[in-house]
């Protein structure tokens, strides 16, 4: 070992909690494909090669039996019992709604932790068609439960009334893309945990994904992004990728990029 503590890679195949369309929950092998297609390499920007590199891990699927509370409840125990045996996550999902287990899983063994979240949407409603634990509503309940200090979003376009006075009741740092800046995330700092809604793209380069919103990052601006976090990742999730409605595995291979390229920087500490 080199002393860092190694990335379990964690495939969450779950997409119940989808409000449009269903799909995300075969992204995970989708991703798995891309990363292994001889199209590409598995070379980060960095230079670190993932295929011989011992501190990055697949550590498979996780199965999910029983109602929706109880699989929440066996995503939070896998979380805490890997990040308890020092190591560090990366989720690949499923919908959004996965975040809520797995940051609830992470606040056992971080009391300070900082969301980066990059996302069109804010997931910040209190319930969504009477649904508490909708894709749309992870960070309402991470926040009101103080699992973290600090929720910062990047790339959001799709603010309406009730979420912006959720923005103001939980005291998040939105940066809408009217107001994106590329160095926006430059005061992240401490422990940080890295959630990546494949929609934060602009659908010209992720289109496969089950709400479009135009106007988000280019795939170079996301990865600038990431590449200028100057902190500490201990976790991450990549979500919302949705491979029935992708063109030629242009998504699934751009959610690699910024598996390969979070990873990167996760190896950094």
């Amino acid at each position: 070992m080199t002393g860092k503590k190694p990335i379990a890679v964690l495939s969450i195949p779950f997409d119940e909690k989808s409000s449009y369309l269903r799909g995300p929950a075969q992204a995970p092998v989708k991703i798995w494909e891309g990363f292994h297609c001889s199209s590409s390499n598995q070379f980060t920007e960095s230079g670190i090669d993932l295929s011989d590199c011992e501190d990055f891990q697949n550590i498979g699927e996780l199965a999910l039996e029983g109602s929706i509370k109880e699989r929440f409840s066996q995503i939070r125990r896998a979380i805490d019992g890997i990040v308890g045996s020092g190591r560090r996550v990366l989720a690949l999902g499923g919908d959004h709604s996965i975040t809520f287990p797995l940051v609830h899983g992470y606040s056992r063994h971080y009391s300070d932790l900082t969301i980066v979240h990059f996302d069109a949407h804010g997931d910040l409603y209190d319930s969504l068609d009477n649904d508490s634990l909708s894709h749309a509503c992870p960070f309402a309940r991470i926040m009101e439960r103080g699992l973290v200090n600090r929720l910062v979003q990047v790339g959001i376009r799709t603010i309406n009334t009730h979420q912006r006075a959720q923005i103001e009741r939980f005291g998040v740092e939105t940066i809408e893309m009217k107001n994106f800046t590329p160095g926006c995330l430059a005061d992240v700092k401490g422990n940080v945990y890295v959630s990546f809604d494949m929609d934060a793209l602009d659908p010209a380069f992720a289109p496969g994904v089950s709400h479009y919103e135009p106007g988000g990052l280019t795939s170079r601006q996301a990865i600038d992004l990431i590449q200028s976090l100057n902190c500490n990742i201990v976790g991450a999730d990549i979500v919302e990728l949705n491979p029935l409605r992708d063109w030629h595995d242009m998504t699934a291979m751009a959610a690699v990029k910024m598996m390969k390229e979070i990873s990167a920087k996760m190896l950094e500490h």
